[in-house]
């Protein structure tokens, strides 16, 4: 099934496996980008967790929607399910491999955060300002 940018681009003459590549990207940074998926993952770095544990710990995410988290993720190959023939059943999740160099990537990018957080805020406060009260920010469209 080829997507509407898919189709676009071909349109435009690129190359099939760049339109893969192209489309990858998209979509893996959409999954990335998700709040829902960063805190999933920051979770788990930490190592195996039920279920249960891990919606405790991922605040303010249901339950319909951690379960759709980790089904994406555990398709990426970010995450495994493991389920242990016992009774109760118990059933754990897990960072593969690439979901841990996804983890130091995304570690990177907070650290840069926190290191920047002070000039973030700063900025934000600067442009948040009225025009009245700061004359010389620039005007806004």
């Amino acid at each position: 099934m080829t997507s509407f940018l898919g189709t676009e681009l071909a349109h435009h003459t690129i190359a099939p496996d760049c339109v893969q590549t192209i489309e990858l990207v998209r979509d893996v940074l959409a999954r990335v980008g998700d709040k829902w998926t960063l805190l999933t993952i920051t979770v788990l770095a930490s190592g195996p967790l039920r279920f249960t544990a891990l919606h405790e710990q991922v605040a303010g995410i249901s339950q319909r929607m951690l379960s759709q988290t980790l089904r994406a993720l555990t398709r990426d190959g970010l995450v495994t399910r493991t389920a242990y023939p016992e009774v109760p059943p118990r059933v754990e999740y897990a960072l593969t491999p690439l979901g841990r160099s996804l983890h130091e990537a995304v570690d990177g990018l907070v650290h840069w955060v926190r290191g920047h957080q002070s000039d973030i805020l700063r900025n934000r406060d600067e442009f948040d300002q009225p025009a009245a009260a700061n004359p010389a920010a620039p005007t806004r469209a």
